[in-house]
């Protein structure tokens, strides 16, 4: 499960397909319990990923920090500093690896550090912390994105703008969990990556 420029290309590129496609529904989702912006910043942010990464990145390194660089410039509200923060994380943690698993694994914690959420608060974290070890075990599967994504519905979210409405954010998918998904369903569908 060793990453390149080419296959973080790819992985992006699908990514960025899927975000597009979906960003509509997934504005939809950030309506009844966030800004309703969700999917529209998440577009503008991995459009902008998009233009970055057709100047081929010379390694890992700078391929993951291109990223980070263009959805925190880009992505609106807590999102483009979240998802920044984790391919930063990547970056750092490609000077002694570049097994997926361990790059998620360091990207999972800087997104734990920077947003204060844990499982269970109804975050993208929930999405997260399902489906890194699924990763690292090479077991993940699209029935596990769905089932991490979906079990946020059930949570009350503790953490950004959704936690204000308590109670009532509740039978709501979170945003960032459904996009998260589609980051893991690109990379299941991405050749060579898994």
């Amino acid at each position: 499960m060793a990453l390149t420029v080419d296959t973080l290309t790819s992985w992006m590129n699908d990514f960025a397909g899927k975000i597009e496609a979906n960003a509509q529904y997934l504005s939809d989702l950030d309506t009844p319990i966030g800004d309703g912006d969700h999917g529209f910043n998440m577009k503008r942010g991995m459009t902008a990923v998009q233009e970055k990464l057709q100047t081929k990145p010379t390694d890992l390194q700078n391929g993951f920090k291109t990223i980070a660089m263009a959805l925190i410039s880009t992505v609106g509200g807590a999102s483009g500093p979240l998802y920044g923060t984790a391919f930063l994380e990547m970056a750092k943690k490609t000077s002694s690896t570049d097994d997926l698993g361990e790059l998620l694994d360091a990207a999972l914690k800087g997104i734990e550090m920077r947003g204060g959420a844990k499982p269970g608060d109804k975050t993208m974290v929930d999405v997260w912390n399902a489906l890194v070890p699924e990763v690292k075990n090479g077991t993940l599967t699209q029935e596990k994105i769905d089932a991490a994504v979906e079990a946020s519905k059930d949570m009350i979210a503790k953490k950004g703008r959704a936690s204000y409405l308590g109670e009532r954010s509740k039978g709501h998918i979170d945003p960032g969990s459904q996009s998260s998904g589609y980051l893991f369903q690109s990379l299941l569908e991405t050749e060579g990556l898994l």
